[in-house]
This record gives structure tokens, sequence and C-alpha cells, in this order.
């Protein structure tokens, strides 16, 4: 766990800060999510958007 909080620390560093600002609030969420075990939820929108990715792709012969 250590390593993972300082490559995000040195992540939120690096980026732009608009970009880094996204980041803690993307990341003040799923903790948010984990603290309700609501997590699953988040996980269904992921599988929603691969399968829509899935439909906009376009056929192959």
């Amino acid at each position: 766990m250590n390593a993972l909080v300082e490559k995000l620390d040195t992540k939120l560093r690096q980026w732009q800060p608009d970009v880094a600002e996204q980041m803690r609030q993307y990341i003040a969420e799923i903790i948010d999510l984990a603290d309700r075990d609501a997590l699953d939820v988040l996980r269904s929108r992921i599988v929603e958007q691969e399968v829509l990715d899935l439909l906009d792709e376009p056929e192959t012969l």
C-alpha cells in the first residue's frame, strides 16, 4: 500500500493541476463507495461502458 501511496503522491505532483484535482475527486468517490460497500455499482458502470464501446466498434468482415 505504501508503494501505491508514494506513486500516487508522485503523479499528483507531476500532473497538471486540473488533472490532479480531478483524480483527487475520483479517489475520494472510490473511497466513499468502498466505505458504503457500493463498489459493485462502480464495476457495473465500467462493464456497461465496455459493452457500449463494443457496440460502437465498426463491424469487421
